[in-house]
Order: C-alpha cells, then structure tokens, then sequence
C-alpha cells in the first residue's frame, strides 16, 4: 500500500535519481520499491554507513542481489568493491526516502539515535526532498524532536499520505 502510493506520486514520477535506505528489521520493506526504481530506469543510491565520520556515502547501484551486503549493524549496504567507482555526489539527489522509529504529522522524525541522515539531508543534500516511510502505527501526535532533527516534505503510511511542515 506504501509503495503504490509513493508510485501514484507527481514528486516521483519525475524524479531521476532517488537515494533509499534499504530495510532492516521492521522497517518499511523498501526492496520493491528499488526493484522498480530499476526497472524503471531511475538512478538508485542507497547509503553507506561510515561510523568513524558519522556520516553516509551515497552510493548507486545496479543490482541489489549482488551488491548489497550487511555492513553496520547487519543493515545492507553497497559491498566494498562498488563503493568508490559508484559513489555519487549527493547534490544530483532529487529524493530522499528516510526510515524512523516515530513520526509525527509535522514532518516529524525521529530515527535511531546517531543523526547520520539528519546530517546527510541538511549538509550533503539540501535539495532533495525529504520523504519518511512509515506504518501508521508509527504515528504520534507529537516527536519529542531535538534542535539537530531535520523536518520532512512528506511521510507516506500505508493509510494516507501527509504533508510535512519543512
């Protein structure tokens, strides 16, 4: 229900290359959504977690079966091999869509702790818009958001498709 409202999107259609997380655990299942990102032609890049520089590469990638593998805390990631050759400047990023742990109908996000794609969206990619993903259950009224939160353009559930307050 997700992706086909993400699919029924103007913002999205028109957009050439997209940057997404890759799901892990209970997250929006994402892996669709890159299938037919691919299929479709769209330019995908998903993230690269770098501890040290708490910071995200942004990486293309042609096919996730062979080039993704578990990197930081088991979420896959683009294999080592890939990395430098397909790693692409995040100013070309047209959207971004963001996992979380809660939302709220603000644009709203809270994520796991670490602000690497709070970071990420505010220094690297101020241009792209700033799409979370969430179960409605995953709603609150209010985030208890800290200054360093970014807002997002909008959050799509599976129920309705909200716009945020950036």
């Amino acid at each position: 229900m997700i992706m086909n409202r993400i699919l029924g999107m103007s913002f999205f259609k028109d957009a050439a290359t997209v940057f997404v997380y890759v799901d892990f655990r209970s997250e929006v299942s994402t892996r669709p959504l890159i299938t037919h990102m691919l299929q479709c032609g769209k330019k995908v890049i998903v993230p690269v977690t770098l501890v040290k520089e708490r910071d995200l590469l942004a990486v293309s990638i042609k096919d996730p079966d062979t080039e993704l593998a578990p990197g930081y805390c088991s979420i896959p990631e683009p294999i080592v091999t890939i990395r430098e050759k397909q790693m692409i400047s995040p100013s070309t990023i047209d959207i971004i869509f963001l996992p979380g742990s809660v939302f709220d109908e603000r644009g709203g996000r809270m994520g796991y702790g670490g602000g690497y794609y709070d970071r990420f969206v505010s220094q690297k990619a101020p241009q792209a818009l700033r799409v979370g993903l969430s179960y409605e259950l995953q709603m609150v009224k209010k985030a208890p958001l800290q200054d360093h939160d970014e807002l997002l353009d909008y959050i799509i559930t599976e129920k309705r498709t909200i716009r945020g307050s950036r």
